[in-house]
């Protein structure tokens, strides 16, 4: 079994609003560096844009295969992964450093990494990415509770 989230090769999807269009282009180049295919959904600007419409942009390509996993960014991280966690099968973790990133992964078997463009540095964002997508799921009991969330 791999140690990664996702095999090399399969594809990572990335969305943020207008608040996270910087921190995503930091981030893209990291996700090919682990190995990813990099599907970015925009937005390409900072001109204001809805975050809900990303998220959901995000979610839709996981559920229909398009992606395996996901990043989605806005100001705070709340709400992009609040409409994430709208969909069935997507559970984001709002994340906020390495351990949080371990945890969400190791207990939660999280598949979208949810982060704040306002509180996260680039460089904070590229460690937890990294441990995200090398984190694998424990399992055991954690599987019956993951299970419960749908």
């Amino acid at each position: 079994m791999s140690d990664k989230l996702l095999a090399p090769g399969q594809t990572v999807a990335i969305a943020s609003d207008h608040a996270g269009v910087a921190l995503k282009a930091a981030l893209t180049g990291d996700l090919a560096n682990l190995g990813y295919k990099v599907l970015d959904l925009g937005p390409a600007t900072t001109e204001s844009v809805d975050y809900p419409d990303y998220g959901h942009a995000l979610a839709k390509s996981v559920e229909d295969g398009k992606a395996a996993a996901g990043v989605v960014i806005c100001g705070s991280g709340i709400g992009i992964s609040i409409a994430v966690n709208r969909h069935p099968g997507l559970r984001a973790a709002l994340v906020h450093d390495e351990a949080t990133a371990k945890l969400a992964r190791q207990h939660n078997d999280a598949n979208v990494l949810a982060l704040g463009a306002r509180s996260t540095s680039p460089e904070a964002a590229r460690v937890i990415l990294k441990s995200f997508f090398t984190t694998e799921f424990e399992g055991g009991r954690h599987s019956r509770r993951v299970e419960k969330l749908g």
